[in-house]
């Protein structure tokens, strides 16, 4: 089967913070996340033929995650469940305005026990587009079976989609989260980061310099969000700033995924997943993607709170 997105990494679970119960104890709901796999539903929902690789434990939350991604038409048959490890957990705190806060249980946990033989090499190549995180990249044996799947793609001719997505819990050091999220930057056709984390993968904090240095690199094509303000793409024609679409903000996780998720859409459908498009190309895709990022937004958790075409277009 020839797929357009498929998505490799971390698939989890966020316990989002939704107030107290009587006792004044907090409430976490549990929602499906892990942003490889926000991307695969968002590309699924909107219409797309997706696939997500990664790992889950043989556990509830696992059994949950596969089929939530079912439910949203990804393909999991090439998820793996471990009866050995526990599925990623994190628990989110959200701010008054939306924004969030992070801790994790995730030390041994499913998603950085994904193996290099527990990979589907023909499927690699089956696919016009191959999305990963970085948060791959924290923990062996995960690092070294996605680069190994990145590589085998690039090798078949797939477009290379990357996100940064950096989370300071999640690593070491910071010096460690630089190093490895600039170490594949050389293998990456597209990439989406947020204006916050410009300075950590590009080395400046002016958003417009760092595009130049991702296409230094050789990626062509850079998708950089700016909450609020909107996006910053920019492809080999040039650089336009679109503008965010109104949204009334609940939750911001998924914001990004869900704007990826949009562009791959149009990508898909309008110019066979390939990244040398045009700015009248970029700015289209990219207002289409804060539609749809700013229905994600509006709504609590990432996976559930994902539009279906017929929202965005209706």
């Amino acid at each position: 089967m020839k797929y357009n997105v498929i998505s490799i990494g971390e698939a989890l679970i966020d316990f989002t913070d939704i107030g107290t119960s009587e006792n004044g104890m907090k409430i976490f709901e549990q929602n499906p996340g892990g942003a490889p796999a926000n991307v695969a539903c968002a590309c699924a929902k909107l219409g797309l033929s997706t696939a997500f690789i990664g790992k889950v434990g043989q556990d509830m939350h696992g059994n949950f995650l596969i089929d939530t991604l079912q439910n949203c038409g990804v393909d999991t048959s090439y998820m793996v469940q471990d009866e050995t490890v526990f599925t990623t957990l994190a628990f989110v705190k959200l701010s008054e305005n939306g924004d969030r806060s992070f801790s994790f249980a995730r030390k041994g946990s499913a998603d950085v026990m994904l193996r290099e033989d527990e990979l589907n090499y023909e499927t690699l190549q089956n696919t016009e587009i191959l999305h990963f995180g970085s948060l791959s990249l924290t923990d062996e044996p995960s690092k070294t079976a996605v680069l190994t799947a990145v590589k085998k793609a690039k090798e078949a001719g797939v477009v290379i989609s990357y996100d940064p997505n950096y989370r300071p819990l999640l690593w070491k050091s910071e010096q460690q989260a630089v190093e490895a999220m600039r170490s594949v930057l050389h293998i990456v056709d597209m990439i989406k980061l947020s204006d916050n984390e410009t300075e950590l993968v590009c080395g400046t904090k002016d958003i417009y310099e760092a595009t130049d240095v991702l296409h230094q690199q050789g990626i062509q094509l850079v998708l950089l969000t700016c909450g609020g303000d909107g996006a910053l793409i920019s492809c080999p024609e040039g650089k336009i700033m679109v503008p965010a679409a109104p949204a009334n903000v609940v939750d911001t996780t998924g914001a990004g995924d869900s704007f990826l998720g949009g562009f791959l859409y149009k990508l898909c459908t309008e110019n066979q997943g390939l990244c040398n498009i045009t700015k009248e190309q970029a700015q289209s895709y990219a207002t289409f993607a804060n539609r749809v990022a700013g229905y994600c937004v509006s709504g609590r958790g990432a996976i559930p709170a994902l539009p279906y075409l017929k929202d965005i277009t209706e």
